[in-house]
């Protein structure tokens, strides 16, 4: 049974830092990347950031390009989001999901197996 979980989320003050973790467990093969979403309340879910499982390649949205980083750890089969300089606007559910084929979604996959979310919130 596939699964993803996130963790490290948290209250920050504006300008701080947090790193959250999806960790993978059961089928840890056959998905082709890791992205991140998320979610605030009253807006759509939109897409921070993905990374291909193959070769390592990222992808980073506008909104948070500079000061959002993916990277993977195989051996771990966990992926992390490292979030520095974060502001109120950053505030969310954040979500990671699996990139199990080529899509229309975020980075033109289609994802499945979305994790119960990590609550980010930034605020003095």
């Amino acid at each position: 049974h596939f699964q993803l979980v996130e963790s490290g989320g948290g209250l920050v003050q504006p300008g701080g830092s947090l790193n959250l973790s999806c960790a993978a467990s059961g089928l840890t093969s056959g998905y082709l990347a890791i992205g991140w979403f998320r979610q605030a309340p009253g807006k759509v879910r939109e897409g921070v950031s993905c990374i291909t499982i193959s070769d390592g390649s990222t992808r980073i949205a506008d909104v948070v390009k500079g000061r959002f980083a993916t990277s993977r750890d195989n051996a771990k089969n966990t992926v992390y989001l490292q979030m520095n300089s974060l502001k109120p606007d950053d505030t969310g559910t954040y979500y990671c999901a699996a990139g199990v084929r080529d899509g229309l979604g975020w980075c033109r996959y289609f994802y499945d197996y979305f994790g119960q979310g990590t609550q980010v919130t930034v605020s003095s």
